[in-house]
């Protein structure tokens, strides 16, 4: 053995100390962005079956969960609606009434601080489900990036500090860049969910958002999930678009996209950590066959290590509970 010469990589792993010197990745509350769901109902604080520890909100009660939110010191969120009438065009989307735009105004009048990212989508608002205007069971492009700025636009005249629009329709950048900035909200940013796959993992979230559709999928408008280059070319329109901040939705199947992403672009880079991930943990943890915590803060910092700057979770507040500790 006094012959044998090789690397000594274990001396930087010998003790708690010694490895948290040398860390290479580190997850922040500030990383973290919580979705919450608002209903048009009263009273109501409603556990989704299918995401243990989350819930819909009725306005009346959404101020119970913010108050925690910002006790953990989370500082932003991403709000969903559930209105209580839906029709073919989805017009609770942009009405000034609308559920998802009162809910940034009581956010932003309360809790001022705090930034409200608004999800820009018809499939929570329209009949059957789809992200646009559909005509013999086909989504429209063009006809659906109207109501899609008009959407957009109502909920910044809300006071939402983001627009994240989450459709997939072509062109859904330039249209809401121009929109917004037309009605003089040139400075509110873009969030797009520029790389969004048409992946199994959204189910819990339709339970979430009441937004399963009632005929056919998405794979016409989301991408091929065997798809890695069409990812570069979503993004680069995006980013000529007008784009300030990118998405990849999933994550924890899409690491390598991450890292496609945050190697090429050098905008601020998202990673969606999406409800059938989320849900599958939490399933694991319940039955006793894994450490919750330990899991999740491995699959967040491993976003953060392929190239996130900033991660959509539900575990949020479980994950700030855990770094506050």
């Amino acid at each position: 053995m006094a012959t044998l010469r090789f690397d000594r990589h274990r001396r930087l792993r010998q003790t708690a100390n010694l490895r948290a010197m040398v860390r290479e990745t580190h997850l922040h509350v500030d990383d973290l962005i919580y979705p919450i769901f608002v209903v048009e109902e009263k009273g109501v604080k409603r556990e989704v079956p299918s995401m243990p520890g989350i819930y819909q909100f009725s306005l009346d009660r959404l101020n119970e969960e913010m108050d925690e939110v910002v006790q953990l010191g989370i500082k932003s969120v991403i709000v969903f609606g559930v209105p209580a009438e839906k029709d073919e065009v989805g017009s609770q989307a942009y009405c000034e009434h609308g559920i998802v735009q009162q809910a940034i105004r009581q956010i932003k009048a309360n809790y001022p601080d705090i930034i409200v990212i608004a999800d820009t989508c018809l499939c929570e608002y329209t009949s059957h489900g789809h992200c646009g205007v559909i005509e013999n069971e086909q989504v429209l492009n063009d006809p659906s990036l109207e109501l899609l700025v008009k959407t957009a636009v109502s909920q910044a005249q809300a006071g939402a500090d983001i627009i994240a629009p989450s459709n997939m329709m072509d062109g859904f950048v330039a249209a809401i860049r121009q929109g917004l900035d037309e009605a003089g909200f040139t400075h509110v940013p873009i969030m797009s969910y520029a790389i969004k796959y048409a992946s199994a993992f959204y189910g819990p979230f339709r339970d979430a958002a009441d937004s399963t559709p009632q005929f056919g999928d998405r794979k016409t408008y989301q991408m091929d999930p065997a798809n890695r280059l069409e990812a570069f070319r979503e993004a680069e329109s995006d980013v000529r678009e007008g784009a300030d901040f990118l998405m990849v939705k999933p994550s924890l199947a899409y690491l390598d996209i991450i890292r496609d992403m945050k190697n090429h672009f050098h905008l601020p880079l998202v990673a969606y950590n999406v409800s059938g991930e989320y849900s599958m943990v939490k399933a694991a943890a319940q039955n006793g066959w894994i450490n919750e915590k330990e899991i999740v803060m491995e699959m967040l910092t491993g976003m953060k290590r392929a190239g996130a700057d900033l991660i959509i979770t539900y575990f949020a507040k479980d994950v700030a509970r855990w770094l506050n500790e």
